[in-house]
């Protein structure tokens, strides 16, 4: 009965661990600035909102830290939907 019960404990952990990420991660794409110029420490991987106008109705831009380079991380720009507040 112990041999089955390790697994599944391991599945908890992961599953626990897993949703963590995504707590931490949605926590960092809540970030939103009106320049972006404010963003000064964007790290790789990292997710930014910008609402500085230049998207369409509807939509506004985002700033994801894309690699490391020699002069400092790469940022790409895309404008994506705007989430509903809740």
């Amino acid at each position: 009965m112990k041999e089955a019960a390790m697994p599944r404990i391991g599945l908890v952990a992961l599953v626990s661990a897993a949703a963590l990420g995504a707590m931490a991660h949605s926590a960092v794409a809540e970030q939103s600035y009106m320049r972006e110029g404010d963003i000064v420490d964007l790290r790789v991987g990292q997710r930014v909102l910008v609402d500085d106008g230049s998207c369409p109705a509807g939509q506004i831009k985002q700033v994801i830290g894309a690699k490391l380079s020699q002069n400092g991380v790469v940022r790409t720009l895309s404008c994506v939907p705007r989430l509903a507040k809740k």
